[in-house]
Formats: structure tokens, C-alpha cells, sequence
């Protein structure tokens, strides 16, 4: 379970907004008992509906190779003995093996085929997942995909007829509503705790992704990632991700990601393989953080509201360039809906795709303006963004050979073994040629170089910058482009 060592509150939130698109899955629940105000509320409908479909995540990671940087000591620590740090200044690369671990966490199955949703970081860096039900069943998982953005992904197990939990719609929460939150705290299965929905929309600033989760006063713990937030009428309405607390255990609140946002991740990893995001291209926080920050500067600020997200920069090549925003305008509509701060207009993107049109209203000197404009992705186009896999490359690799280590003087790397039809042939790649880093990270498995396909392929710039070295000695770079 993530956890959240200081909430920050006042300084202006400067985000990029990078997000995408949400649709609804309509799934209608039984109707539930409903209690009459201001008497007792029976949630064991709720915990009845929910419990079958939580399930239990571990996540085994192997003992691996790993390289890191540590001092360039020639006394061998020696100096270190008397104080003196390291006194060449210098580093070097060493290799360690790390220890055989695993964690666990929790998940949420969502079609009876095998679909389950969980947290990207209770599946992250698994080399093998077991899923296992209420009634104990054990299942091999296999990770369809994942979304760091929102801490989403999705596995599926080989089984039929699994017990699910109806998607119901988190717009409609109100603060206040009673609301229950299943999994497996300190695996402790099948754990249901209760409590209200304390917030909606609230951004913590606590990632670099999308943010506006449900918080909860349900007690939820490390282990608990991934399972269900749950309302009265037994509907599945967010996916715990994180508490926030000062000790690392519960002390008082969660946080549970929304399933408007659940929904549209989960469809176009199931579509396209990865998510589709819009880009707004601006920089900015909320309008009420902007004035309190000025305030403390004995600054005067009236931009004719105290809500809405003001607009610190606009990209030059991104929407809101192309509708005219500025510096210090405010959005105040997305869409003819209000937006009182940013985790709102990130949720509100949320529900758009490239190729969508949105209206955006915003605070000019006070003067209301509204322009409408088709949305596109991070690469400036209106289409879907395909996640890329290493075939692209069209080239066979290996984990360069002890024997060429030595020969070389390196500690890692991968060996270009066969070069067909491809990016590596059409960027002058030649068989031999040892890959060490690729977009300035270390690759020294296949594993790795997969990872940074995928990740660059969705991104901004789809380009692979490749730096390694020939069987001769001879240092080379290359910028080999994943798209046309």
C-alpha cells in the first residue's frame, strides 16, 4: 500500500496534464436495502456482494543481477576507517544480486472470464503473480497491462464463471455516503472495513500522474491495494491505492481511485494495449493556492474567482495553444462543467480520447470566453497510440557474454545477434553491436529494453536514443524513430 508521509496544502500545484479519457461500463446491481435518513445503515449487503469478487495478490520477484554506481575507492576503504570519504572523487559500476522477494496487495475481478483489476504497484516488477479467491482457489495471473499514470493494471487468470462485483458509477458518491473497503491488509484476507466518503476530487500532488481519489475514513492498510471501495448498494465505485499517514499505518484516511477512471483505463488497455491520453499542454495549479501563495508575498490578486485552475504556461504545440490560452487565465468550465480545482479538470479529461471534442471556458480579466477544440494526444495526432513492442526493433538480442565483458572492459549490456526488416537495420544497427543504454537508461536484459520500447512509443518523443559499443571497441549513437 502506498503511503503519504506529508499532505502539502498552499503552494500552487504545477502539473502537466497529460491524461486521458474515461466511458462508463454500465452494470447494473440488485437493488439493495436502502436505510430511511437518520437511521441505522446495514452495510452487510454490501460485504456480501463484495467479498466473493476480492481477491488476493502475491507477487514474487526472482534473486536478479543488478547494476548500480558506488564510489571509485582505490585504497579499498581504507580512507573510510579514518573519516575521509572517498578521496578519488570518482565512481564505477558494480554488479550486486539481489535478494529473492515478494509483496502482496489486493485485486477486484470484473468479468467472469478472469479480469481483474488492481494497483500498477502491487503487480510492478512481478516475475510471477498467484491470485487467490475467497473460497481459496489459486490461480497463475498473467499481466495484460498496466497505466503508471493512475496506478492502475490489469491481469487475468485462466478460469470461467468467477463471482464479480457490479461497476457502479463513482460520479454519483456524495460526502458523507457510507461506503465499505474489501481486501487483505497485513494478509489479513477477506477484510471489510467501513466508513464515509470524507472528499471527492482530492489531489494529494502525491504523483506525477492523474489524481482525484474518493477519500475514505475506512481503515485501509498496506495490503489493501488494489481491493474494492464499495457503496450500500453493493457496487464497486474505487480501487484503493494509498493511505495518507505520518507511521506508514492507518491514522485516520485512504485514498481510492474513482471508477469513472477505472473504466476508461481498463477499456483501452483491453482496445489498444495502452491508455489513450489527451493532452491540454499547460501548466498550472488551483486558483485558490495561486492567491494564497501571493498573499504570503504581500501581493493583492483579483482574477474575478477563487476557483478554477489557473494557467501558469501554455506548451506552444499543445490545445490549449491552439484555443488561445495564456498566462494567469483561469479555466473555470470543461465542457459546461464547473472545474473549482485541478484534480476536477483531471478527471475531466479523463473522459475524452484523442479525436474528442471538448469546449473549454476560461477567465480572461474577468471577461468569460469559450472555445472549442479537438483534443490530441502527446504526439500532436488525433489517433490511437499503439504501445509499441520490442519486434519493432526487428533485431534478436542477447545478454552480452562474460567473455566479451572482459574483452571489452564492461559490465553489461545487450548483443544485437540477427537484424531483419526493422527500426535497428533502417537506423545502421549492424549485427555485434553491443546496446548499453537506450533513452539514457541502463539495459542489461532483454526485459529492460522491452520496458523502454513500450515506454517511449507512448510518449512524446517515439524515438529510442542507443548508445553502445561495437566487438572492436568502437563507441556509437544512435536515434532510431519508433513511428513514421
Amino acid at each position: 500500500m502506498k503511503k503519504i508521509e506529508k499532505l502539502f496544502v498552499g503552494a500552487a500545484c504545477v502539473l502537466a496534464l497529460t491524461f486521458s479519457a474515461g466511458a462508463f461500463i454500465k452494470v447494473y446491481a440488485a437493488k439493495a436495502p436502502v436505510s430511511a435518513p437518520g437511521q441505522p445503515v446495514d452495510l452487510t449487503y454490501a460485504a456480501e456482494k463484495a467479498l466473493p469478487a476480492v481477491v488476493h495478490i502475491k507477487n514474487a520477484q526472482n534473486s536478479k543481477t543488478k547494476t548500480i554506481e558506488v564510489p571509485d575507492d582505490p585504497f579499498g576503504g581504507f580512507f573510510d576507517f579514518f573519516g575521509f570519504g572517498n578521496p578519488g572523487g570518482g565512481s564505477r559500476q558494480q554488479q550486486i544480486q539481489t535478494p529473492k522477494r515478494s509483496v502482496t496487495g489486493s485485486g477486484v475481478i470484473i468479468s467472469p472470464d478472469g479480469y481483474i483489476v488492481t494497483n500498477n504497484h502491487v503487480v510492478e516488477g512481478a516475475d510471477e503473480l498467484t491470485v487467490t479467491l475467497n473460497d481459496n482457489r489459486e490461480y497463475s495471473a498473467r499481466v495484460v497491462g498496466t497505466d503508471k499514470s493512475t496506478d492502475l493494471a490489469l491481469i487475468k487468470v485462466s478460469a470461467n464463471n468467477l463471482p464479480t462485483l457490479p461497476i457502479g458509477n463513482s460520479d454519483n458518491l456524495k460526502v458523507g455516503e457510507w461506503v465499505i473497503a474489501v481486501g487483505n491488509p497485513y494478509n489479513l484476507n477477506n477484510t471489510v472495513t467501513a466508513g464515509i466518503v470524507s472528499a471527492k476530487a482530492r489531489g494529494l500532488g502525491a504523483t506525477q500522474g492523474v489524481e482525484s481519489f474518493i477519500q475514505t475514513d475506512a481503515a485501509i492498510n498496506q495490503g489493501n491495494s488494489g481491493g474494492a471501495l464499495v457503496n450500500v448498494q453493493g457496487e464497486l465505485v474505487g480501487i484503493n491505492a494509498m493511505l495518507y499517514s505520518q507511521t506508514g499505518s492507518y491514522s485516520g484516511y485512504g485514498f481510492a481511485i474513482p471508477t469513472v477512471i477505472m473504466n476508461k483505463v481498463v477499456e483501452d488497455i483491453k482496445k489498444y494495449g495502452s491508455v489513450q491520453r489527451v493532452m491540454l499542454g499547460i501548466q498550472g495549479g488551483d486558483v485558490l493556492n495561486y492567491i494564497n501563495a501571493q498573499k504570503e508575498e504581500g501581493k493583492t490578486v483579483d482574477l474575478g474567482t477563487n476557483e478554477g485552475v489557473f494557467v501558469d504556461k501554455v506548451s506552444e504545440d499543445g490545445n490549449g495553444a491552439e484555443i488561445g490560452l495564456r498566462s494567469k487565465d483561469v479555466i473555470t468550465k470543461f465542457d459546461g462543467k464547473k472545474v473549482t480545482k485541478m484534480s476536477e479538470l483531471q478527471q475531466l479529461l479523463n473522459v475524452k480520447r484523442p479525436g474528442d471534442k471538448a469546449t473549454i471556458t476560461f477567465l480572461r480579466d474577468k471577461k468569460e470566453i469559450s472555445k472549442t477544440i479537438t483534443l490530441k494526444n502527446a504526439q500532436g495526432t488525433t489517433k490511437p497510440i499503439a504501445q509499441a513492442d520490442i519486434d519493432v526493433l526487428g533485431g534478436q538480442f542477447r545478454p552480452v557474454t562474460e567473455a566479451m565483458q572482459k574483452q571489452l572492459n564492461i559490465k553489461y549490456g545487450l548483443e544485437v545477434i540477427k537484424v531483419n526488416g526493422g527500426a535497428l537495420r533502417e537506423a545502421g544497427i549492424n549485427r555485434g553491436f553491443i546496446i548499453q543504454k537506450v533513452n539514457d537508461q541502463t539495459v542489461n536484459s532483454i526485459d529492460a529494453l522491452q520496458k523502454i520500447v513500450k515506454s517511449a512509443s507512448t510518449g512524446s518523443e517515439p524515438v529510442l536514443y542507443i548508445q553502445g559499443i561495437y566487438p572492436t571497441g568502437k563507441k556509437a549513437y544512435f536515434a532510431v524513430p519508433l513511428s513514421e
